[in-house]
C-alpha cells in the first residue's frame, strides 16, 4: 500500500510516494525543473496562477507513475505554502491569480485592523496581529478590486485548492483558519469579529474539514487522469511549516523543528495560548490540535540565515565546497576570538520587530582573525539568531527539550549543529525526510493505515543525534552576550 504526498511550494511542486508498511520513499518528483515563476505587477506584490500548481502536481504524479503502480495508492496528503489567497467563483475557477505568502500589499490593512479591533483583543483572541495574513489580503481585494470581489464564491488556501482539484470538494481546516487569522483561540471557534470588521461574508468561507482525517475523496476524473483509484481518501492537509514539524515527529509540547535553508525557521509546539506582545513570532493551531489536547505551533522565521552562509561562501571562500568550508571553520576556536557576525542582511526581520539591520561583522581584528574565524563566526552568528528566537518562545511558555531537523543545508555542518545544541542546551535529532513524505505519512495516519502517531513515526529513521558540548558553553555564552549588545 502506498501513500501519496504533495508539497506545493512557491518555487516548485514536489510529490513523493511512501511505502506505508516500510515507511520508505518509493519515488519522488519535483517540477518544474527550473524555478516556478512569481508575478510582481507592482512593488511588493507576489502572485501565482493556481492552475500552474495543478499542472506541476499532475506532471509530478505522472513522473512517479512511470516507476510505481498508482492503483496501490490508498491515501493522499497535501502540504502547501501558507497564507496564500485563492479566490474562486461559483464554477470554482480562480477570479484572479493567487496572492501568495510573500506578497506585502496588505500590511497597512492589517495595521489598521489591529488599531481598530484593538491590540488587547487581537492578542488575547488571535494571538497575533491581523498583519499581512490571508484575511487582510482578501480585504485588499474587496477594497481595490470590487469587480473581482463580487465574483468570489469561496476563498481558499493553496492546499484547499489542490484538494478541490483532486476531489471536487471545497473545504478548509481549523488549522488553515488560524493561518488566515480567522481563528479565535480564546473561544475555540472561527474569529467572526475579524470577518465582520473586514466585511467578509461568512458564506465565503468553505466548510471546515479535519487536518488529519478523511476530508475528501479522489474523483473518477482523477483516476482516469492520474491512475489514483477513485474514492481514495485525502486525509491530511497542513501548511508547510506545521507540516515540516509534523514530518519530523514534532507533535508535543517542548518539541521544536528547525530548518536552515535560505531562511531559518524554528517551529515549536506548546499547549499554552500566549501571544508575543511585539508579534515577533506567530502562533497557529498545530495539525494535531484537538479540543481536549491543545497543540499550538509557535513560528519564528529569520530571513538572514542560510543566505548569510552562502554569501560568505561566494565572497570569502569561493574555491571551497561547503564541506571544506565547514572543516576550515572548525579550525577557529569556540567564540571565534570575539569576532561577531549579525546575519540579518536579507531585509526586515520580524524577530527584530521589522527592523532592517543589515548584515554586520563586528570586532574584527586584522592581525588575529583569518578566514577560519570569519567562517566560524558566521555559523555562530546564525546559531545566536536561532537562540534569540527560541528565548522569545520560552517567554511564551515553550520549554524546549529536543530540536529535530532534517539533515540538510546548515544542519549538514557538525559545527553548526553542536553550536546550536550547546546554546539551547537541547539535544538535536536529525532525520532524512521532507515535506512531501511528511504529508504522505500524515495521510496514512488520517486514513487509519497507521493507528497512532507512535506507529506512524515508528519507521522514521533517525540519522544522527547531537548533544551539547559542555566545554563550549562558557565561550559561546560570553560571545552571545556581546552579539546581543550589537543588536541595539
Amino acid at each position: 500500500m502506498y501513500s501519496l504526498g504533495i508539497d506545493i511550494g512557491s518555487s516548485s511542486i514536489k510529490v513523493s510516494l511512501l511505502d506505508i508498511q516500510k515507511g520508505t520513499c518509493l519515488s519522488s518528483s519535483t517540477n518544474p525543473k527550473t524555478e516556478m515563476p512569481i508575478s510582481a505587477p507592482n512593488k511588493g506584490w507576489a502572485e501565482q496562477n493556481p492552475e500552474l500548481w495543478w499542472r506541476y502536481i499532475c506532471e509530478g504524479i505522472k513522473d512517479i507513475s512511470t516507476q510505481c503502480d498508482m492503483s496501490k495508492v490508498v491515501s493522499v496528503g497535501v502540504t502547501y505554502q501558507m497564507h496564500g489567497l485563492v479566490a474562486v467563483d461559483r464554477n470554482v475557477k480562480p477570479v484572479r491569480d493567487a496572492i501568495i505568502w510573500c506578497d506585502s500589499r496588505a500590511v497597512g490593512i492589517g495595521a489598521e485592523a489591529l488599531q481598530t479591533i484593538g491590540y488587547d483583543k487581537c492578542m488575547s483572541h488571535l494571538l497575533n496581529s491581523p498583519g499581512n495574513f490571508t484575511a487582510s489580503k482578501l480585504a485588499w481585494v474587496k477594497r481595490n478590486e470590487p469587480e473581482n470581489y463580487a465574483k468570489i464564491w469561496k476563498f481558499m488556501l493553496p492546499g484547499d485548492y489542490a484538494v478541490y482539484k483532486l476531489s471536487g470538494d471545497v473545504g478548509t481546516t481549523e488549522t488553515g483558519l488560524s493561518e488566515q487569522i480567522l481563528w479565535d483561540f480564546k473561544e475555540g471557534k472561527m474569529a467572526s469579529f475579524v470577518a465582520e470588521y473586514y466585511g467578509i461574508d461568512p458564506e465565503l468561507i468553505p466548510e471546515i474539514k479535519p487536518s488529519i482525517g478523511v476530508a475528501a475523496r479522489t474523483s473518477a476524473e482523477i483516476e482516469a487522469l492520474l491512475g489514483i483509484p477513485a474514492g481514495t481518501p485525502i486525509s491530511y492537509r497542513a501548511g508547510d511549516q506545521p507540516n515540516n514539524a509534523f514530518s519530523l515527529n514534532v507533535l508535543n509540547p517542548g518539541e521544536i523543528a528547525a530548518t536552515g535553508g535560505t531562511s531559518g525557521v524554528v517551529y515549536g509546539v506548546t499547549d499554552k495560548p500566549k501571544a508575543d506582545s511585539a508579534s515577533r513570532v506567530n502562533t497557529f493551531l498545530h495539525v494535531n490540535n484537538t479540543a481536549d489536547a491543545a497543540r499550538l505551533g509557535v513560528l519564528l522565521c529569520i530571513n538572514g540565515t542560510g543566505i548569510m552562509n552562502s554569501w560568505v561562501h561566494r565572497n570569502i571562500v569561493p574555491s571551497l565546497t561547503y564541506a571544506e568550508m565547514n572543516d576550515l571553520a572548525a579550525n577557529a576556536p569556540v567564540g571565534s576570538d570575539g569576532l561577531i557576525v549579525l546575519p540579518f542582511g536579507n531585509g526586515a526581520e520580524r524577530v527584530l520587530e521589522n527592523r532592517c539591520m543589515g548584515a554586520r561583522f563586528a570586532g574584527i581584528d586584522l592581525v588575529r582573525h583569518s578566514q577560519a574565524h570569519i567562517l566560524r563566526a558566521t555559523q555562530e552568528g546564525i546559531a545566536f539568531s536561532f537562540r534569540y528566537g527560541i528565548d522569545i518562545m520560552k517567554d511564551l511558555g515553550l520549554e524546549p527539550n529536543v530540536i529535530r531537523a532534517g539533515k540538510a543545508n546548515l544542519f549538514l555542518s557538525p559545527l553548526f549543529r553542536s553550536t546550536l545544541a550547546t546554546l539551547c542546551d537541547s539535544r538535536i535529532e536529525l532525520f532524512n525526510t521532507d515535506g512531501a513524505l511528511g504529508a504522505a505519512r500524515g495521510a496514512a495516519l488520517g486514513a487509519g493505515y497507521y493507528t497512532s502517531e507512535a506507529e506512524a513515526f515508528s519507521t522514521l529513521a533517525k540519522v544522527g543525534e547531537v548533544e551539547p558540548e559542555a566545554a563550549w558553553k562558557n565561550a559561546l555564552e560570553e560571545n552571545y552576550i556581546q552579539w546581543k549588545e550589537n543588536l541595539k
